[in-house]
């Protein structure tokens, strides 16, 4: 039974901290004023609250947004907000989404939804992209409604919802999207450009990091989902195969570290057959100067992207810390990433927890990869910029690989700014010293990133609504593998 529970803000303060501290209380407040509300129910909370500035899109809630809200809502005993949300989303999957006479695929999620009036009665209009700058596809919105579907289920016990019909067909209708046949020969996921948090040009086209991490969440949130019918057995063995390839796949083309840098620096190049070493033909000289001499003695990190003759070796935040979380890398991968973000704190973290992406793309690199974006100048935006949101899966991370004092130092680091900058969007500057030129302030997933990073913090097992341990499939698997090789 699911107990609808109103929120108080000083009795769900997280434990251990005094009651009468203005800047928790103020968080809260600001939270439950983000609020969302449909025909009298609430279904999740709105971009953000900037009364200083034109509204545009961020009076809307957006499914990647809400995550932090909703896992923190789900601690704190509201599920309520959050049912509602899968709800209402999922009844917006399959709504018009039609642009320019073109239709996109079933099975999307949308990016965003608005509730409007008409007529004295309430409706959710979505926006699939149709009305997005660039009009760029939200590929990451139905990646994250699975993964905070298994949460909600795993919070509350309540697997009748996962298991209605119309949301075994919303999972399906996702997995088929997702699992389609393509003109691709790798396990991992094509996208374009703009199609999840870097919803702008950036260069991220093809396999980022990102997108397979969160598929790999989602993948392994779906296969605990289904029902053990028929269907569900079908798709559990299809899942099992994509999953234990992709987790080889990300594992063992995707990581750079010290001695890996060598072996690229020392590659050949025009390889042909099963026996190349250089599988992906990167050739040694695209190896960034920079990369040289700022990767690490002990740690490394998984690179951005990965493609023919194509291997972006910017350090991209979200996507490596996901992977912690999901277990997508290793457990020797998960602490050296940990080990790269401590060791290379002033440029990851900076001021203000934490850096989207290292380092900005600049000059002629800056105009061919941004189109001359000029929000995306060089440390600013998505290009570099330090985004406080992130501060949550960074403790995740760091309670995960037993590094808590690595999330304790961030939160009190966003402590000193977060509430005199009055919970900005996100800083500029190389080491995340101003508050972004264009920045909404008072966003919501800064101060529900915030909180929830002191819950995962000051209460570890919550960790275990969103994480994921190693797959014994995929082990299963990887020792299949190495038998045959050798």
């Amino acid at each position: 039974m699911i107990v609808d529970k109103s929120l108080n803000v000083e009795s769900d303060l997280p434990a251990g901290l005094p009651a009468e501290s203005a800047f928790i209380k103020e968080a809260w407040e600001l939270l439950e004023d983000s609020i969302v509300y449909y025909r009298g129910h609430p279904v999740g909370t709105v971009a953000a609250r900037d009364p200083y500035v034109e509204a545009l899109n961020y009076d809307q809630c957006f499914v990647r947004d809400f995550v932090s809200s909703a896992l923190l809502f789900l601690i704190k005993g509201q599920p309520e907000i959050v049912r509602n949300f899968l709800i209402e989303t999922l009844g917006l999957q399959s709504s018009d989404k039609q642009m320019d006479c073109f239709n996109a695929g079933q099975g999307l999620m949308p990016a965003s939804f608005k509730v409007e009036t008409w007529e004295g009665q309430q409706y959710l209009t979505a926006d699939f992209g149709e009305h997005a700058i660039g009009r760029v596809t939200p590929v990451d919105s139905c990646l994250w409604w699975l993964i905070l579907l298994r949460a909600y289920v795993k919070t509350t016990g309540d697997l009748d919802l996962a298991h209605r019909p119309d949301f075994q067909q919303g999972i399906v209708l996702i997995l088929k999207l997702c699992l389609a046949d393509r003109f691709d020969m790798y396990p991992t996921m094509l996208v374009p450009d703009g199609a999840f948090m870097i919803d702008r040009r950036l260069g991220v086209y093809g396999h980022p990091l990102e997108i397979q991490a969160l598929f790999y969440a989602a993948l392994r949130s779906a296969r605990e989902l289904l029902l053990p019918n028929r269907r569900g057995e079908v798709y559990a063995q299809i899942l099992n195969q994509r999953l234990s390839t992709l987790n080889y796949h990300i594992r063992e083309y995707y990581w750079l570290d010290l001695q890996r840098l060598n072996e690229i620096y020392r590659y050949r190049g025009e390889e042909f057959g099963e026996a190349a070493v250089n599988k992906f033909n990167i050739y040694p000289d695209s190896i960034p100067l920079w990369l040289t001499e700022w990767m690490p003695e002990t740690g490394g990190y998984l690179a951005g992207n990965l493609g023919p003759a194509q291997m972006d070796f910017r350090f991209f935040t979200l996507g490596n810390l996901m992977s912690i979380v999901s277990s997508l890398a290793s457990d020797r991968e998960s602490l050296s990433i940990m080990d790269l973000i401590e060791q290379r704190w002033q440029d990851l973290v900076g001021y203000m927890p934490m850096k989207i992406c290292f380092p900005a793309v600049e000059d002629v690199e800056w105009r061919i990869l941004t189109g001359c974006d000029p929000k995306n100048v060089p440390w600013s935006y998505h290009n570099g910029g330090n985004w406080p949101v992130l501060l949550w899966p960074l403790a995740a991370a760091a309670q995960k690989t037993g590094r808590p004092e690595l999330g304790w130092r961030a939160i009190e680091m966003a402590e000193r700014r977060l509430s005199r900058d009055e919970w900005p969007e996100y800083y500029d500057g190389r080491n995340g010293r101003l508050v972004g030129k264009a920045s909404r302030k008072y966003q919501t997933w800064t101060i529900a990133g915030y909180l929830l990073a002191r819950e995962i913090m000051t209460h570890p097992q919550h960790l275990d609504l969103f994480s994921f341990s190693e797959d014994p499939e995929m082990m299963e698997w990887m020792c299949m593998v190495r038998e045959m090789k050798g």
